[in-house]
């Protein structure tokens, strides 16, 4: 899909120009004009952006072709941005779609391409023909509401693992079974996946944010350094995060272990409970005994008796003696 915006300051922006109105768009002074790609093959495009934009081919190449971390370019006349941003994918909050912006700006326009559409820039895009101060400001200006909506979008997430952490060390000590360990390890990836995003992405914005970018003015660099500022808030919040789902780990592989000895523990007294009954039932099951003439002890009820209070007496009597000793 192929979307141009175009703003003078006399008229109200519009966004039916064709790719062919765009040499003509660009040379209107005090303009505005805004060319958004969204997934569209880098073989189509690039005649296009070295044509009327005059962008080198490796920084095309960059754009349309190769997945790169946050990365800023100064290629003089026009910067080259790659800014990620971050989505939910689907219900499960530990399954993140990582969402790519390439962005060309220069002195008076702003090309984007985007292999999937971000919401981010839908907003901004809306924003900049509901407000035509946006556009009067410049084409940086822009590029600042761009990079604080990416940055906003981030917020959502790292609350939602959040969340998701909450709940996981809540259902640690209810029901701790492999699907708990299974959520653990899907939100420690995702936050690995946040922190190759936000790491780079600071870098990205303290360029913009301390005049490595030729083409942003001074008096928009204060800007950058706000959404820094948030991005650099949100990148401690992540690995807060990080810590709290390690120990989250760590609380799991505890409870579980104290299960164990739990489940040992009791084997261990039945086991030793039974103990002096498999003895006294091996004992008189051995058939050595040869009873004397006439007598019926070793045989008799009143042996029999006797045994069974044994057997009954004796795991009474240790289990006692487990309980005084506090061993249960």
């Amino acid at each position: 899909m192929i979307r141009i915006l175009h703003r003078t300051p006399s008229a109200p922006a519009r966004t039916d120009l064709t790719i062919q109105d765009l040499p003509s768009a660009l040379k209107v002074p005090d303009s505005f004009t805004w060319l958004d790609l969204v997934d569209e093959a880098g073989a189509d495009i690039a005649p296009l952006l070295e044509r009327d934009f005059g962008f080198h081919r490796l920084a095309i190449d960059d754009a349309l072709v190769e997945s790169h971390a946050p990365k800023l370019d100064d290629w003089g006349a026009y910067t080259y941005v790659n800014l990620h941003s971050v989505e939910v994918e689907g219900e499960h909050p530990a399954a993140l779609r990582i969402l790519e912006a390439d962005i060309f700006l220069g002195q008076n326009y702003i090309v984007t391409h985007q292999r999937k559409p971000a919401p981010a820039m839908d907003r901004v895009w809306a924003a900049v023909i509901r407000d035509e101060r946006l556009a009067q400001r410049g084409s940086s200006f822009v590029l600042y509401h761009l990079t604080d909506e990416l940055v906003a979008d981030v917020l959502p997430v790292v609350e939602a693992l959040g969340n998701e952490i909450d709940d996981v060390e809540d259902r640690i000590f209810d029901s701790p079974d492999h699907r708990i360990l299974e959520r653990i390890f899907g939100v420690r990836r995702s936050l690995l996946q946040l922190r190759r995003v936000l790491g780079p992405e600071r870098e990205v914005l303290a360029k913009l944010a301390r005049g490595d970018a030729r083409i942003v003015p001074e008096a928009d660099r204060v800007y950058f350094r706000d959404v820094y500022d948030h991005l650099f808030r949100l990148f401690e919040l992540s690995e807060g995060l990080r810590d709290l789902a390690s120990g989250a780990l760590d609380t799991y592989i505890s409870v579980q272990s104290n299960r164990l000895n739990e489940v040992m523990k009791a084997l261990t007294i039945i086991t030793t409970l039974f103990m002096p009954l498999s003895f006294l039932a091996a004992f008189f099951g051995m058939n050595f005994f040869l009873p004397p003439a006439g007598g019926t002890f070793w045989i008799g009820p009143g042996l029999l008796v006797i045994v069974l209070g044994l057997m009954v007496l004796l795991p009474l009597a240790m289990l006692g003696w487990m309980r005084r000793r506090a061993w249960m």
